[in-house]
Formats: C-alpha cells, structure tokens, sequence
C-alpha cells in the first residue's frame, strides 16, 4: 500500500512535570517542568512522519500559538492543516509524571473540542492511503460529526480507517454504547489494555483483542512494558515484546506506536511487523520527556 496517512484529531500544548515524590497536599512538590507540542493526533503524525510516512493532520487550535505548533509539526515532516479558531485558545494538557514514568492527565480541550464538520475539505484524502481517527474527537458532538463525515467519504475511496479510543475516562463519560456505535465500521482499532477491556468487557487481553477484531477487522493492544497483541477477524495472530528501554515518561508512548505501526503498514508490513514497529517506536518515546520524536531540525 502506498499513499499518504491523514490523521484528524488535537493539537495541544503539554505543560509535562517530572515528580520524583509523590504530590504533597497543600505546599510545594519539586518537579522538572517543560512547556512542549503535544496532543495525540499531533502526536501520531509525528511519529509516522519520523518513520517514513507521508503524515497530513487536520486539527483546530487557538492564535495563542499556532505558529509555534505549525513549525514543531513541519519539524518532523507532518503536513498541517490547521484551522485557527478565532475565540478559543490551544488546548493544554497538565501532564504529571511520576517517579515510575506513569502520567496523569488533566485536560482543558480547549478549540480542539470545536474541530468539526465546516472544517473538513474532501481533498484532504487526495493521495490518502489511510485514515486515522483520534478517539478525542468523539468525546464532543461536532468531532463525532466530522468523524462519521470523514469515515464515509474515506469508505467511499476505499480507504480503510483505524481508532485510537484515547481515554477510559471520556469513554465512561460520553457512554460506552454511544461510543461503540460511533466507531462502528472502523477498520482497526489501537486501544491500550485498559481501553480494550473496557470496549470488550473481560480482563483478558487476549480475549479483548479476539473480540475488538472480530467486530473490527484488525485490532492490536498496546500493553506498554508487555509489548503488544495483534489480532485478525477474532483471532491474535501475533505477540510482540516490548523493546527494552529506560523509561522517563509514558506520555506519547501509545501515539508514537500508533504512528510507527500505521507507517509500516503503508510500506507494505504485516500486521506482525507493524507491531513490532510500534514497539520500537514506543521504547524511544517513553525515555524521552513528552510525546514528539526528535526534530529532524535537531
């Protein structure tokens, strides 16, 4: 398969603090804090486009700093489109990071929330081969309308269409059959392990992934220190181990394996060796701070 990969989804701005204790209530905690581009269609993007693909983004943002991110995105090679909303600021993520590399998000969704169907454009699948979902976008009613717009007019071309499901927490919130019946159709699925047990109802990893590709097609499990399962129409057809690395942060980790395995698969891998792309992807990511590969300008 040949052709660009067009991922729609959230930029957003990550504020990332590295706490080696954890938090004290009502005082100080010492953290390492860096400002950075995150988000993770953004992300995602990034890290198909680090790995070789071709990767297009549409996402919407505030004034406050879209030429920032426009540049950070260009820096590794992604394609942007970006619409600039004219009232809402970036959306910016408070990452905290322990001690173990496990992070805790608090999110303000910012214009993100606001990505929807006046700013979808059907060029945008001119030369696509793929089209990649954020589960993000289904938390709001505009992002679920441009989600089923875009899938159809992807079906329509042939083009098959993958989702991150991003968030337990989103998911409980907007309901777990209205987001089922939002993903129906999807081609592929890449939740982590606490995303696939909720979306398939057991514990099981291996029963999860069986299930989540029996109704999906395809569907790997990211089960980060634990590598990866894939699995094809109700049966895991491969088991990949994690790479070994020196964790420092997980945030970005599942977007850099969601990327690197959409890239393979547009060079033609296997579901197999795709992921074991995402698992090498995913091992550089967590020993770096935040959820960008490094710039090609570094």
């Amino acid at each position: 398969m040949t052709g660009a990969l067009l991922v729609i989804g959230d930029v957003v701005t990550d504020v990332v603090a590295l706490h080696d204790r954890p938090l004290a209530p009502h005082t100080d905690t010492a953290a390492r804090i860096a400002v950075l581009p995150g988000g993770s269609a953004a992300n995602s993007a990034s890290w198909a486009a680090y790995s070789g693909a071709e990767a297009r983004l549409l996402a919407r943002l505030g004034a406050d700093s879209a030429a920032w991110h426009r540049a950070e995105l260009l820096g590794v090679g992604v394609r942007p489109h970006l619409v600039v909303d004219p009232e809402l600021s970036t959306a910016v993520v408070i990452c905290l990071v322990d001690a173990e590399a496990e992070r805790t998000f608090v999110t303000d969704s910012g214009a993100a929330a606001r990505l929807g169907p006046a700013d979808w454009d059907p060029a945008l699948l001119d030369g696509v081969a793929r089209l990649h979902l954020s589960g993000y976008l289904y938390f709001a009613d505009q992002g679920r309308q441009l989600a089923a717009q875009a899938a159809t007019a992807a079906e329509a071309r042939g083009i098959p269409v993958s989702v991150d499901p991003a968030s337990t927490g989103f998911i409980e919130r907007l309901g777990l059959a209205r987001f089922l019946a939002s993903i129906d159709g999807t081609d592929l699925l890449l939740p982590n392990l606490a995303e696939a047990r909720l979306l398939a109802g057991t514990d099981d990893p291996v029963a999860a992934a069986e299930r989540l590709s029996a109704v999906h097609g395809e569907a790997v499990v990211k089960l980060g220190p634990q590598g990866a399962l894939a699995a094809r129409e109700g049966k895991v057809v491969a088991r990949i181990s994690a790479v070994p690395s020196t964790a420092v942060d997980s945030t970005g980790a599942g977007d850099a394996f969601t990327g690197a395995f959409l890239a393979a698969r547009l060079r033609g891998a296997d579901l197999a060796e795709a992921t074991a792309a995402g698992c090498a992807a995913g091992a550089v990511a967590v020993s770096r701070t935040g959820g960008r590969p490094p710039s090609r300008r570094a």
